[in-house]
């Protein structure tokens, strides 16, 4: 697929659009355990993607042979409510996917800075992941690749895995994954709900100035990319 030639899958609603969505992540995660013997699922977290995890729970994947892990992670602790480890193993790893191997980012270090060196050796030793889903936050940000961060161009350019940030409009600290370790992969899904982040979205598509994170990975040419939009 040519981003550049990139449309927007557009569904009336998120409910839609996850089971689609479900399906085609679910065929590609168990075609890569059938060519490799074990399958790489990267998630975000928020609102927006627990319908999509609601239904991969319950999908028929052979799930013991399937990793996930998160794009990035608030440094908050698990039993937080604004944990996106905690959305995780309350909402995708049960049912069926409980079977998952899944990788934490909460490494339980006093500051994101402390951790942010030991999870990129970690993840830097993983292989090529099968499929990355990406949100997109009202400003452009992805994962916590934020526009206000001072971090952003190490996020964009580093070799490393893994860096923290410190978006000046967005609660806590933060790790992420950059946009060399998100790149490396198979497939990339942007999924995204709502008026509001289409306007941004098209901004984004029409390349305008100044650049949002997102942007990064929706006109790259490595990867393919596709974008599943719902109106609510």
């Amino acid at each position: 697929m040519n981003n550049e030639d990139m449309s927007v899958k557009t569904f009336e609603s998120n409910e839609q659009l996850s089971e689609t969505l479900c399906k085609q992540v679910s065929h590609q995660l168990s075609d890569a355990i059938a060519e490799r013997g074990h399958a790489y699922l990267v998630v975000s977290g928020g609102n927006t993607p627990k319908p999509l995890f609601q239904r991969l729970s319950h999908t028929d994947i052979d799930w013991k042979h399937v990793t996930v892990l998160l794009a990035d992670e608030r440094w908050v602790l698990p039993d937080s409510n604004d944990s996106n480890d905690k959305l995780i193993k309350t909402v995708l790893l049960k049912n069926k996917a409980a079977k998952a191997n899944y990788i934490t980012l909460f490494t339980g270090h006093e500051q994101a800075e402390n951790a942010a060196p030991v999870l990129s050796k970690q993840l830097a030793e993983l292989p090529r992941f099968d499929v990355v889903i990406l949100g997109m936050g009202d400003d452009g940000h992805t994962a916590s690749l934020f526009p206000d961060c001072a971090e952003l161009e190490q996020g964009l350019h580093t070799d490393e895995a893994v860096i923290a940030t410190h978006p000046t409009r967005a609660p806590y600290a933060r790790v992420s994954l950059t946009k060399s370790r998100l790149l490396n992969s198979q497939h990339i899904y942007v999924h995204f709900c709502g008026e509001k982040k289409l306007q941004v979205f098209k901004q984004i598509e029409a390349n305008q100035q100044p650049a949002l994170p997102l942007g990064e990975f929706v006109q790259q040419q490595a990867v393919p990319t596709e974008v599943y939009y719902s109106a609510a």
